[in-house]
Protein backbone atom coordinates (compact mmCIF):
# COMPACT_ATOMS: atom_id res chain seq x y z
CA UNK A 1 0.00 0.00 0.00
CA UNK A 2 1.37 3.26 -1.21
CA UNK A 3 1.31 6.19 1.46
CA UNK A 4 2.10 10.02 0.97
CA UNK A 5 2.53 11.86 4.36
CA UNK A 6 3.37 15.66 4.10
CA UNK A 7 4.66 17.81 6.13
CA UNK A 8 6.55 21.06 7.17
CA UNK A 9 3.32 23.28 7.51
CA UNK A 10 1.97 26.06 10.04
CA UNK A 11 1.71 29.30 10.77
CA UNK A 12 4.20 31.81 9.08
CA UNK A 13 4.35 35.94 8.85
CA UNK A 14 3.95 37.72 5.14
CA UNK A 15 7.39 37.77 3.89
CA UNK A 16 8.42 34.39 5.25
CA UNK A 17 9.70 31.05 4.34
CA UNK A 18 8.68 27.46 4.80
CA UNK A 19 9.78 24.35 3.58
CA UNK A 20 7.79 21.38 2.73
CA UNK A 21 7.89 17.62 2.77
CA UNK A 22 6.42 14.89 1.19
CA UNK A 23 7.40 11.33 1.42
CA UNK A 24 6.21 8.40 -0.46
CA UNK A 25 6.47 4.94 1.30
CA UNK A 26 4.94 1.10 0.55
CA UNK A 27 5.50 -1.14 -2.02
CA UNK A 28 6.60 1.50 -5.28
CA UNK A 29 8.23 0.15 -8.40
CA UNK A 30 8.79 3.72 -9.60
CA UNK A 31 7.55 7.17 -9.20
CA UNK A 32 7.25 9.33 -12.18
CA UNK A 33 6.08 13.21 -11.28
CA UNK A 34 5.67 14.45 -8.28
CA UNK A 35 4.07 17.72 -7.80
CA UNK A 36 2.39 20.18 -5.02
CA UNK A 37 -1.38 21.44 -4.60
CA UNK A 38 -3.03 23.78 -3.05
CA UNK A 39 -6.61 24.36 -2.07
CA UNK A 40 -7.61 27.76 -0.10
CA UNK A 41 -11.23 28.06 1.33
CA UNK A 42 -14.04 28.26 -0.99
CA UNK A 43 -11.73 27.81 -4.07
CA UNK A 44 -10.29 24.75 -6.51
CA UNK A 45 -7.44 22.86 -5.90
CA UNK A 46 -4.90 24.11 -8.17
CA UNK A 47 -1.42 23.19 -9.28
CA UNK A 48 1.36 24.89 -7.42
CA UNK A 49 4.67 23.17 -8.69
CA UNK A 50 5.67 19.70 -10.50
CA UNK A 51 8.69 17.90 -10.85
CA UNK A 52 9.22 14.71 -12.88
CA UNK A 53 11.94 12.09 -12.87
CA UNK A 54 14.71 14.06 -14.63
CA UNK A 55 14.00 17.04 -12.60
CA UNK A 56 12.41 18.85 -15.55
CA UNK A 57 9.80 21.49 -13.34
CA UNK A 58 6.82 23.90 -13.83
CA UNK A 59 5.78 26.26 -11.42
CA UNK A 60 2.00 28.27 -11.18
CA UNK A 61 2.71 31.96 -12.23
CA UNK A 62 1.67 32.83 -8.83
CA UNK A 63 4.80 31.07 -7.08
CA UNK A 64 7.54 31.43 -10.05
CA UNK A 65 10.53 33.19 -8.54
CA UNK A 66 9.10 32.38 -4.89
CA UNK A 67 8.80 28.61 -4.52
CA UNK A 68 11.26 26.15 -5.93
CA UNK A 69 10.17 22.52 -6.00
CA UNK A 70 13.11 19.61 -5.66
CA UNK A 71 13.06 15.67 -5.18
CA UNK A 72 15.71 13.23 -3.85
CA UNK A 73 14.88 10.46 -5.43
CA UNK A 74 16.70 8.09 -3.43
CA UNK A 75 14.38 8.81 -0.51
CA UNK A 76 11.37 9.25 -2.76
CA UNK A 77 11.16 12.44 -1.39
CA UNK A 78 9.79 16.16 -2.63
CA UNK A 79 10.28 19.03 -1.21
CA UNK A 80 8.41 22.64 -1.64
CA UNK A 81 10.55 25.77 -0.91
CA UNK A 82 8.55 28.65 0.01
CA UNK A 83 10.20 31.92 0.11
CA UNK A 84 8.25 35.54 0.22
CA UNK A 85 4.86 34.20 1.10
CA UNK A 86 2.23 36.08 0.96
CA UNK A 87 -1.29 36.16 2.38
CA UNK A 88 -2.65 34.26 -0.54
CA UNK A 89 -1.02 31.28 0.00
CA UNK A 90 -2.84 30.20 2.27
CA UNK A 91 -4.33 27.20 1.84
CA UNK A 92 -3.93 23.49 2.23
CA UNK A 93 -0.96 21.90 0.66
CA UNK A 94 -1.40 18.49 -0.91
CA UNK A 95 1.66 16.16 -2.16
CA UNK A 96 0.93 14.44 -5.75
CA UNK A 97 2.40 11.81 -7.20
CA UNK A 98 2.25 9.57 -10.32
CA UNK A 99 3.85 6.18 -9.78
CA UNK A 100 3.78 2.65 -10.08
CA UNK A 101 3.06 0.66 -7.13
CA UNK A 102 4.45 -2.99 -6.85
CA UNK A 103 7.81 -4.16 -6.15
CA UNK A 104 9.23 -6.50 -7.43
CA UNK A 105 6.32 -7.12 -9.69
CA UNK A 106 4.83 -3.76 -10.88
CA UNK A 107 1.12 -2.50 -11.67
CA UNK A 108 -0.32 0.01 -12.99
CA UNK A 109 0.68 3.97 -12.79
CA UNK A 110 -1.49 5.25 -10.71
CA UNK A 111 -2.37 9.26 -9.04
CA UNK A 112 -1.86 9.19 -5.61
CA UNK A 113 -2.47 11.86 -2.77
CA UNK A 114 -1.63 12.86 1.18
CA UNK A 115 -3.85 14.60 2.98
CA UNK A 116 -2.59 17.19 3.04
CA UNK A 117 -1.04 19.93 5.39
CA UNK A 118 -1.69 23.68 6.20
CA UNK A 119 -0.07 26.92 5.36
CA UNK A 120 -1.62 29.63 6.81
CA UNK A 121 0.23 33.05 6.42
CA UNK A 122 -0.65 36.13 8.90
CA UNK A 123 0.18 39.91 7.97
Amino acid sequence: QVQLVESGGGLVQAGGSLTLSCAASGSIFSINAMGWYRQAPGKQRELVASITSSSSTIYADSVKGRFTISRDNDKNTVYLQMNSLKLEDTAVYYCNAALVPGFPIPSKLGNYWGKGTLVTVSS
